[in-house]
């Protein structure tokens, strides 16, 4: 009864609080608008708030707005999404600002350069503003606020609205994620019923996976700052980095049963390069925040749950520029109205709350715009100090057997605006040696000191134990190439600057190829070389030993995992080949050797036993409800993006009924697979399937008794020294979560998963508590942790000891098929490419393993 109380009364209420709201309720009173500028409703057919705006009508109005504001509001297009939508840029001031844009904006980056913001007046100047909404496409009150800040921006009219654009320069991008803020607007659109319902189990508000967080690959754009790896954030990083925004604000949405929450953050767990005089600001901008949303009555909180540690996330990136970042969390409706602990959540208060702290931002960069100002300058004057005093005056980098991913990571230093140059001539440092046009130099650049020294800083001391997002994220060992830093900066040693558009050339070298074709399977590119070499036809086979030829004026030494090519055994003509092989080269970092004879003069011939057949993988990955989003997206990248491969994705609710016989390899990413049917799965292994398991999917695997993997058990976080309180459980508990660090493993290189790698080890991401316990088969463990495997990043005592002498990968055999069990993320997102080999190597080589190698308990 009283629940159908409550229940009647929420009826009650809903139909009070959920009606379409006009511009009334979400505007100033105080201020006079331009009855020449369209309201949202008059171009987007609804009213704020009473639909999920989709990204066409986004645009439409924004566009609407640069066409009757021209005075005010400059609109660009700034790129394009996966799936073609368009990303905008709002530039938005005074007609006196807007008349002499390039001119401010020319001199507000004199801001970075102590010789020229020595004379500059900043009590003179904008500020300039960066209001961004809505990089979780379902987070979408930030993208539906945009409107009504834009609308605002263009149509007030008063001396308020003149004081506030004369002194900023405001960069409204109202769309963070496109392609996301769609696929969610449609899903909560068709769901909207004439009678709202708010009860939270309704299909309105659980969304089908993988949701409308991500971009088009599933991945969490808000992680990707740093790193840069999608075009969306490619294209963001342009207009950052072209403005250097004073404060960069990032809008989005928690649970629905909490409230509102505005930075700063945990004060422990800021970053220890960021200034405190960063923090300082944050705190005196909330000030502002608070203000504002207590004239509404809304709840809020700070400096609890979020924090200003990795640079890759929106609100904690521009801590590294001379800026302010400054995360909002807006509690969901997820729909059109809920019902939560804290009442009825509307949408239409969702985005009221966003748009009123972006009122409180832009009043906040109008009354600090100085002090904002000055930060920058003194930011920036002192990295120049901080850069002279570093030891380190430039890092070298590069892998000599492949420069692809060398050059995959100078293109992200030059993105944010890092210069970077080939190497000119050889040079040894820190025990290794880096060869000329294979290698990188970056000189320490002051005006980005902080950012090179968080891509290559290792990170092993820290003042709290709980992050938000990752502990590290040192760039080289996540790319896989070898680094060194310079206690001069040797301009010397400086080659051609390295430009975006750049590419490593594949090579055909000299030579008569009358006997066949040697593909070096150390290139990153190797894998989409073979695969592209596969689909037209071409018979390949793998070198399971090494090899040594008589190449005429020297001896040439080929390793195990080089793709052999014979011409004999090809469908096709001598010069059919050649021309395969050259379109492969031309498309691929990748280097073919010609071949006289297969006769070697050490090793294996080419007729050998140890040179085993490649068949052409056709590969289908789990998807859908319980499998994690963002590493099938980071799968998913890697093989349609970067190895040109096209992949099944295959969901688990169709498993049941698919078929198998399609399919030479499944790949099962972290999640939970309670939904297929295991013997059915364990059947297609037993016939020849290879299996692919990451994180938490082998622990599945092995409880359901598809493998025999033991687990290593993690002590307890409290023992019998310590006397905990209530209050600190959530500490405790959460330290021991595995958020992110960086160890390195052993290789067996003469194993077919670890083909391809020049040296013995490889630098892993660990996310999970899978720690796997090394089984008694010898062969079974190719890629393994030793005694002492932390690199850079945080781990507990207890979750380190059990990671000691653990398996990061290994192989079982089942029947005919064999299952490759990886504890870590070989591809975590998206960057990490110096582990997505051993993931290329199970889709091509699965097969080829031994079977007696990875029987379980031998």
């Amino acid at each position: 009864m009283r629940k159908l109380f409550a229940f009647c009364c929420g009826l009650l209420l809903l139909s009070l609080a959920t009606t379409a709201q006009p511009l009334s309720y979400y505007l100033p009173d105080s201020v006079q608008y331009d009855p020449a500028v369209p309201t949202p409703a008059s171009v987007i057919g609804h009213e704020v708030g009473e639909w999920h705006v989709t990204h066409d009508k986004l645009v439409m109005y924004m566009k609407a707005l640069a066409a009757a504001k021209p005075d005010r509001i400059q609109l660009k297009v700034t790129g394009t999404t996966y799936e073609g939508r368009q990303q905008l840029l709002l530039t938005i001031s005074s007609p006196g600002n807007m008349g002499r844009i390039e001119l401010l904006r020319q001199q507000h980056l004199q801001l970075l350069n102590p010789v020229t913001s020595a004379n500059l007046d900043t009590k003179g100047m904008p500020a300039v503003v960066l209001m961004g909404y809505s990089i979780h496409g379902n987070e979408s009150s930030g993208s539906n606020a945009a409107l009504l800040a834009a609308y605002y921006l263009a149509a007030a009219k008063g001396p308020q609205i003149d004081d506030l654009l004369s002194n900023t320069i405001i960069l409204l991008d109202p769309s963070f994620n496109p392609d996301g803020l769609n696929r969610f607007a449609t899903w909560a659109n068709q769901h909207k019923s004439k009678n709202l319902v708010a009860d939270p189990q309704s299909r309105e508000y659980n969304e089908v996976w993988p949701g409308g967080r991500f971009n088009h690959y599933w991945f969490d754009l808000n992680r990707d700052w740093l790193p840069a790896v999608h075009r969306e954030s490619q294209n963001r990083l342009k207009y950052f980095h072209d403005w250097k925004p004073n404060i960069l604000t990032d809008h989005h949405e928690m649970g629905s049963n909490s409230t509102f929450f505005f930075q700063p953050g945990v004060p422990s767990r800021v970053h220890p390069l960021t200034p405190v005089k960063n923090q300082e600001l944050t705190g005196k901008i909330g000030q502002f925040h608070a203000r504002f949303l207590d004239r509404i009555g809304s709840l809020y909180f700070t400096k609890e749950g979020y924090d200003d540690f990795y640079y890759g996330k929106g609100s904690t990136f521009p801590d590294m520029q001379g800026g302010i970042g400054i995360l909002f969390e807006q509690a969901s409706s997820r729909g059109h109205v809920q019902e939560t602990d804290n009442g009825l959540l509307t949408f239409p208060f969702t985005i009221r709350n966003q748009f009123v702290t972006t009122l409180s931002t832009l009043e906040a960069a109008k009354n600090l715009r100085v002090e904002l100002l000055n930060y920058q300058k003194e930011f920036y004057n002192q990295m120049i100090k901080d850069a002279a005093a570093s030891a380190e005056k430039a890092f070298v980098f590069g892998d000599n057997n492949d420069p692809q991913k060398g050059l995959i990571l100078a293109q992200m230093l030059t993105r944010h605006g890092v210069d970077v140059f080939g190497l000119k001539s050889d040079v040894s440092a820190g025990g290794q040696s880096f060869a000329k046009g294979k290698g990188f130099i970056v000189p320490v650049p002051a005006h980005q000191y902080k950012l090179v020294r968080t891509v290559f800083d290792k990170q092993l001391q820290y003042t709290d134990s709980l992050f938000y997002d990752v502990t590290t994220w040192t760039m080289p060992m996540a790319f896989g190439v070898p680094y060194a830093g310079l206690t001069a900066a040797q301009p010397q040693l400086q080659g051609d600057r390295v430009m975006l558009t750049g590419t490593v050339p594949g090579v055909i070298e000299a030579g008569e190829a009358s006997y066949g074709y040697l593909l070096d399977w150390k290139a990153f590119e190797a894998p989409k070389a073979l695969w592209k070499l596969l689909q037209r036809g071409v018979q390949a086979k793998v070198a399971g030993n090494t090899m040594q030829f008589n190449m005429g004026d020297s001896l040439r030494n080929f390793d195990r995992g080089t793709i052999i090519i014979p011409q004999q055994t090809q469908n096709l003509s001598a010069a059919e080949l050649k021309k395969v092989i050259a379109d492969v080269a031309a498309s691929c970092a990748v280097t073919f050797t010609p071949l006289r004879t297969g006769n070697v003069t050490a090793g294996s011939d080419l007729g050998s036993r140890y040179m085993q057949k490649v068949n052409t993988p056709s590969v289908a990955m789990l998807v859908g409800t319980g499998v994690s989003a963002t590493d099938a997206g980071e799968v998913w990248h890697l093989l349609d993006q970067r190895m040109d491969m096209g992949t099944t994705h295959l969901d688990v609710a169709q498993f049941n009924r698919a078929d198998l016989d399609r399919y030479t390899t499944l790949i099962m990413v972290s999640g939970m697979y309670s939904a297929i049917n295991k013997d059915k799965l364990k059947a297609w292994v037993d016939a020849g399937g290879v299996l692919i398991a990451c994180e938490d999917a082998v622990s599945w695997l092995a409880d359901n008794g598809l493998v025999k993997a033991d687990m290593k058990r993690v002590a307890p976080a409290v023992d019998s020294l310590m006397k905990p309180n209530y209050f600190a459980k959530e500490q405790i508990d959460g330290a021991q979560r595995m958020n992110g660090a960086i160890f390195r493993a052993e290789l067996d290189v003469t194993h077919p998963l670890c083909y391809g790698y020049s040296g013995n080890t490889v630098d892993l991401f660990k996310t999970n508590n899978v720690f796997l316990q090394i089984p008694k088969n010898p062969y079974a463990t190719p890629v393994k942790y030793g005694s002492n495997p932390l690199q850079s990043g945080y781990i507990t005592r207890q979750n380190y000891a059990a990671l000691k002498n653990s398996a990061s990968v290994m192989v079982q055999t089942s029947g005919a098929g064999r299952i490759v069990l990886m504890a870590d993320n070989p591809n975590f997102r998206a960057f990490w490419l110096g582990a997505s080999k051993l993931f290329m190597n199970a889709i091509f080589f699965g097969s080829n393993i031994d079977a007696a190698s990875a029987r379980a308990g031998e």
